[in-house]
Formats: C-alpha cells, sequence, structure tokens
C-alpha cells in the first residue's frame, strides 16, 4: 500500500473521529407508551433540542419503561447511568412531601389553580433536586384525575374492599382511607391487572384511561376531578455541565418551549380523551354530593397529614400556593 493511501485514510479515520467527538447522544427513559401526550411532547423537545444543536445533541427517547422502569428513572437519572429523564413528580414523595402536594385531593383541581400551585412548588422542587445532583428541565400536568370503576360508585363506602391500583404513597394513604386494598400497578401493566382482578378501581387522567381501552376492562369514568398531578423532566447536573453553553441554552430553551406546550396539550386532553371513553362505551358519571363529600373529607385529612411532614417547608409551599 503506497504512503499516500495511508495518510490519506489516516486522515479520513481522524475526520471520522472529529465528527464523532463533536456529536453525542443522550438516552431518555420516559414511563410513559409513544402516544401518550407527555411522550409527543418529549418527542417534540427532542427534535427541538437536534434542531438548535445542528444535531451536536441528538436525545434518544427510551419510551414506556424500554430502558428503566418508572420507578427506576430518578435514580438512572442522579447516578449517571443516563443524562435525563422524565418521571411522575409524586413518585419522590418519600424523598420529601413536597414533591407530592400536587397529588393531594381536591387541593387544586382546575389548571389555573395548579399553575399557581407549580409556581410555589417549583423553587422548592428546584432546591431539592439541586442537592441530589439533578436539574429540573420542565414539568408538564395531567388532565384532572377521574375514578375509574368496573361499577357505579356513589359514596366512599362503595370503594370499601375494592382493590385499588396505586403508583406512591399518596395514593396508597387515600386508598386506604377509603377503606380499599392497595395495589401496586404501572401504567404498562393496568390492562392485565383489572382482567385478572387484581385491581378493581383506579383514580388516573382521562389520558391513561383512554390509552389503556379502559373500556375493555372496566365500566364506569366518575369524574371527581380529584388533582393535577404533574410529570417532571430532569437532566443530571454533570452531564449538563459538560455541555458547551450554546447547548445548555439550546437545552433550556426547548424545555422552556416544551412545558408551554405540554400546559396546552394537557387542557386539550381532558375533553377529547373523555370524550373517546364514552365513545367506546365507558358510562360516564357525575359524581353524587355524597361521594364528593366523602371524598374532601378524605383530602382534608391527607392534607393535615401531608403537613405535619412537611414541617416549614410544607407551610411555606402552601402559603406561597393560598395567597
Amino acid at each position: 500500500m503506497s504512503f499516500t493511501r495511508i495518510m490519506t485514510g489516516a486522515v479520513a479515520a481522524v475526520a471520522g473521529l472529529a465528527v464523532t467527538a463533536q456529536a453525542d447522544t443522550w438516552d431518555m427513559p420516559t414511563p410513559y407508551p409513544d402516544a401518550t401526550f407527555h411522550t409527543v411532547n418529549i418527542h417534540e423537545f427532542a427534535k427541538d433540542v437536534a434542531a438548535a444543536t445542528d444535531g451536536k445533541l441528538e436525545i434518544k427517547v427510551h419510551s414506556a419503561g424500554s430502558l428503566f422502569k418508572h420507578p427506576e428513572i430518578s435514580k438512572a437519572v442522579r447516578s449517571g447511568q443516563v443524562p435525563a429523564g422524565e418521571f411522575f413528580m409524586g413518585l419522590l414523595t418519600n424523598d420529601n412531601p413536597a414533591f407530592g402536594i400536587d397529588a393531594l385531593p381536591f387541593l387544586a383541581t382546575n389548571y389555573d389553580d395548579a399553575e399557581r400551585l407549580w409556581t410555589a412548588q417549583e423553587g422548592v422542587i428546584t432546591e431539592i433536586l439541586d442537592a441530589q445532583g439533578l436539574m429540573p428541565l420542565y414539568a408538564v400536568p395531567w388532565p384532572p384525575q377521574g375514578l375509574y370503576t368496573t361499577k357505579e360508585i356513589t359514596s366512599v363506602d362503595d370503594l370499601a374492599g375494592l382493590k385499588f391500583r396505586t403508583y406512591n404513597a399518596t395514593l396508597e394513604e387515600f386508598a386506604s382511607l377509603a377503606g380499599a386494598a392497595p395495589t401496586q400497578v404501572e401504567v404498562p401493566d393496568i390492562p392485565q391487572a383489572f382482567s385478572t382482578g387484581r385491581v378493581e378501581a383506579m383514580i388516573t387522567s382521562p389520558s391513561t384511561g383512554a390509552n389503556s381501552k379502559a373500556w375493555d376492562f372496566l365500566t364506569h369514568y366518575t369524574d371527581i376531578q380529584a388533582w393535577i398531578p404533574k410529570n417532571i423532566v430532569v437532566v443530571n447536573k454533570r452531564a449538563f455541565r459538560r455541555l458547551d453553553e450554546a447547548t445548555q441554552t439550546a437545552i433550556l430553551d426547548a424545555a422552556a418551549a416544551a412545558e408551554a406546550r405540554g400546559w396546552e396539550m394537557s387542557k386539550a386532553e381532558t375533553d377529547a380523551k373523555v370524550a373517546v371513553l364514552q365513545e367506546n362505551g365507558i358510562t360516564i358519571v357525575q359524581p353524587s354530593d355524597e361521594l364528593m363529600a366523602g371524598l374532601r373529607e378524605i383530602g382534608a385529612q391527607m392534607l393535615e397529614s401531608w403537613s405535619e411532614k412537611a414541617g416549614d417547608t410544607g407551610a411555606a409551599l402552601l402559603q406561597a400556593y393560598q395567597q
């Protein structure tokens, strides 16, 4: 082989390495399927980052818990196994009660209140995540949560003894106070859990109900609008700081756009997915006064319990929200 050919090959190899060094790919685990609006929004976020950085940073979205199961995602980002991820904020309630305030029943049940709550909550969450080596990028709410059952529910007493799907400590407490039997079930396992009788009731969004094809395994949706919880997207601070300033700015700009877009998507999702449930044979029920009175009583008990656990931080957060 000639010296010229050797040098040409070497130059090409070096050029290839330079291109590789310039481009970076981030794996990003998310817990929900691609059809879920949160995941649709994350794909848009990833596209925005790629476009703003001219492909310098590509974010590869691993949806539906395919890379890490939902409860493992925050730990995976914290440990640096992946640079970014999305998870349901209430899953970290055991780390600090501030993560679960948006899942307290009947504290914030419309989008205006949910936005005020996030304004009060964001600084506290940012500080807690910072101590864990994480940084929040954006948060997006689910639609108001409704009650799904295999029969009509007219009072809290009707929930007694039912196997109740839970996914965090807050819902476990709710189910216990309602006299139901808490059962941990992640979103991808909902259809099988109902079909096999492992669970008989759940509180979740119209989105999750429609995407899970709830009409295949239950009959009633009661529109209790219990709370408006949020998903949060976080980044490992070390991974973020390794990026150049322009790429960091691109991520933050894309995150701001994703948060604004996600809140609008959530609002549009509510009526659309309730309509899908009804079109497929789910009976849509407006809750009775008796049921709502009983549920609000549970909500008051949970707020009192939360306040005791949250201490001064919780008191300040509540005060900021209620001003």
